[in-house]
């Protein structure tokens, strides 16, 4: 890929990212963050490039322009809806940019109003129990062993989803981290809801939108993306470093859920902050021991299942 192409593809995703106009402050340094350390990689620089959408010195339809060929138009696209899926679904204003992009693009409605849809069912996938966020008597103490396998079995998965090439693959992991710190919560007497779920994410700094473009970035500026054939493809080999990344995200962020609710919740927002960068570093170490396993998961995965997935996965 170009690094026209690549700059284009990732502003849009920037342009995706602060569409509604309602990301915090918290967010809003994540995606700085991202930005400045992708930039150690980059062919451009990529801080100016988050400059320029921040202060809207690019333009939507001089970005689009960039992209000449139907699959990077399309990548595009994709990448943006699931930017603006990422932390629940889509605003009225991500519509409008979204239907603003898609014509700038010159796609074909219908398939975006599909691909739409499938990836605002992903994104929305419920929770195993709908009930507001409290206290619950667990029946009884947390089952150790079976918590430990849990949160590996969801690094494996995630791991193996940034694996592939598709760009819904990857939507799929911030609602299966959601499940699972969901999971983790009620066997130690928490009922959860979304809304404290991405709180507690963003206290570790696990932004849901900052995540999700922190995995564009790294997939553009690392070419784990290339043309072939017409198509838009990644590749087992190619998506290690992805695979690590989301696996080690996953694990830590686990583990740490699991500090967080044995102690009765009872850890602040610095303590959770220092264990999750901890667990984070010994755990991009421990992935390269089941890289085995996740290629061979990533092989299993029915992308068209994707939300049936998500629904289905055990906590």
């Amino acid at each position: 890929m170009e690094k026209t192409e690549q700059q284009a593809i990732l502003a849009i995703a920037l342009m995706a990212a602060f569409a509604d106009g309602a990301k915090g402050d918290r967010e809003r340094a994540a995606i700085k963050r991202i930005a400045d350390g992708l930039a150690r990689d980059a062919a451009f620089d990529v801080p100016a490039l988050y400059q320029d959408v921040l202060l809207k010195r690019r333009s939507l339809a001089e970005t689009a322009r960039a992209l000449a060929s139907p699959e990077t138009r399309q990548l595009a696209f994709e990448m943006a809806v699931c930017v603006c899926d990422a932390d629940d679904v889509q605003s009225e204003p991500e519509r409008a940019f979204l239907d603003g992009l898609r014509r700038e693009l010159g796609l074909d409605a219908g398939a975006a109003a599909a691909f739409t849809r499938a990836a605002e069912e992903v994104a929305a996938a419920p929770l195993p129990v709908p009930a507001p966020a409290g206290r619950v008597v667990a029946a009884q103490a947390p089952d150790a062993a079976a918590l430990d396998k849990s949160i590996l079995n969801y690094a494996i998965l995630n791991g193996a989803l940034e694996l592939l090439p598709q760009s819904l693959a990857s939507m799929a992991i911030i609602p299966l981290q959601m499940k699972m710190v969901y999971g983790i919560g009620r066997a130690h007497g928490y009922e959860l809801d979304r809304g404290h779920i991405r709180d507690f994410l963003a206290t570790l700094g696990v932004g849901l939108t900052s995540q999700y473009v922190e995995e564009i970035g790294r997939k553009l500026v690392g070419g784990l993306l290339r043309k072939v054939g017409g198509r838009m493809l990644g590749g087992l080999g190619s998506g290690a470093t992805g695979a690590a990344f989301s696996f080690a995200t996953t694990y830590a962020l686990g583990h740490v859920a699991r500090q967080y609710y044995a102690s009765g919740r009872t850890l602040d927002g610095d303590k959770l902050k220092a264990a999750f960068a901890s667990l984070l570093a010994d755990a991009k170490g421990l992935q390269t021991r089941y890289a085995g396993e996740i290629e061979q998961r990533a092989k299993t995965i029915d992308v068209a299942q994707l939300a049936s997935l998500v629904k289905s996965q055990s906590v």
